[in-house]
């Protein structure tokens, strides 16, 4: 698998396969899977040539992770790239008051705690060092300061200001000290990000969904930007929660709701395009965000062994130059997008 080298402030870097693991799945999202089809989904993803591990306390509250451990224990630390977040500290509560319910199934009982201090971005880094049973974390992001977790611009601005007074001094810390290689955030929204990019010293940006086939509204501030600060961007949601895996049929999903009309109908433009040049909509889709020079890796994930299979497949098509020609032709592409 293609690899790509990040390296934005001359600490060694680090480098990306083109391809990387998204590690909600084996967090139970949905519904519940056992330890052994968890570890076969990551040992696959492995086979593939996958280096590049992505998790979060969040899935599954901590299931994610301590099921990462008994995979990462198999494989040299040396040979993969692994990235957690903080942001959520997980405290002990009656089964009956955990995070989650209906979301996430057979995870420990704990209900997250938003806090961005200094102390929470220790602490829940260290948990996530015990959790995972490493003595290192390449990258930890900021996860999920944005209005589609926090449902309120206000409450973003308090987190916003708590983490730029504190918890970030952590992430410096972290990183001048060699401890890890590089900070960012995770988030579901370009907005805050640039406005972390603005504010900080940040390296690398986990971007849920917010630069695919569907939507290019980043390019409009955000991703120039990166360009002008070196900072790298790890795409993660290249389907926009399905749509561009399953075309606009009943009941698709974007934004992990049923798609709307007009979604739809873009989508199915979108389609007819490919479908000129002999490709897949779910083969343009995971291809596009790698043409951006800021994009080090897409993390779809995947909640099987067959479609873990499916993703190198997909990312391994070859795309006519002139299918991405051809979307911007037709006003389906943002003018500013790279195609190559």
């Amino acid at each position: 698998m293609k690899t790509r080298h990040f390296d934005r402030i001359g600490n060694g870097g680090l480098t990306f396969t083109e391809l990387g693991f998204g590690t909600a799945p084996p967090g139970n999202p949905f519904r519940a899977i056992s330890e052994d089809d968890a570890h076969a989904i990551l040992e696959k993803a492995w086979e593939t040539g996958c280096r590049f591990y992505d998790t979060a306390p969040l899935y599954g509250l901590g299931l994610s992770e301590t099921r990462l451990n008994r995979f990462l224990r198999g494989h040299k630390r040396e040979e993969y790239v692994l990235s957690s977040k903080v942001g959520r500290l997980l405290d002990v509560c009656p089964p009956d008051q955990r995070t989650g319910i209906g979301k996430f199934f057979d995870t420990p009982s704990r209900r997250e705690r938003y806090d961005y201090t200094y102390d929470a971005v220790m602490r829940s880094f260290e948990f996530s060092l015990e959790r995972l049973g490493v003595d290192s974390i390449d990258i930890l992001f900021v996860h999920d300061m944005d209005i589609f977790n926090m449902k309120s611009q206000a409450v973003v601005d308090g987190h916003f200001e708590t983490l730029m007074r504190s918890g970030y001094y952590a992430l410096l810390s972290l990183r001048d000290q060699g401890v890890i290689k590089a900070f960012g955030a995770g988030l579901n929204e370009w907005q805050t990000c640039q406005r972390m990019l603005e504010r900080g010293d940040f390296d690398i940006f986990l971007l849920a969904g917010r630069y695919t086939l569907l939507e290019q509204t980043a390019l409009d501030s955000f991703l120039p930007l990166c360009e002008q600060r070196g900072a790298g961007i790890v795409l993660g949601g290249p389907y926009n929660s399905g749509i561009l895996a399953t075309g606009p049929k009943p009941g698709a999903n974007y934004n992990y709701d049923p798609a709307p009309q007009d979604i739809l109908d873009r989508v199915a433009r979108i389609q007819a395009v490919c479908e000129r040049h002999g490709v897949r909509l779910i083969e343009a889709a995971l291809n596009f965000p790698l043409l951006h020079p800021s994009v080090v890796s897409v993390i779809p994930g995947g909640q099987a062994v067959s479609e873990v299979e499916a993703n190198l497949a997909v990312l391994s098509a070859s795309i006519p130059p002139a299918l991405w020609r051809d979307l911007k032709a037709e006003g389906l592409m943002h003018a500013d997008a790279p195609i190559g």
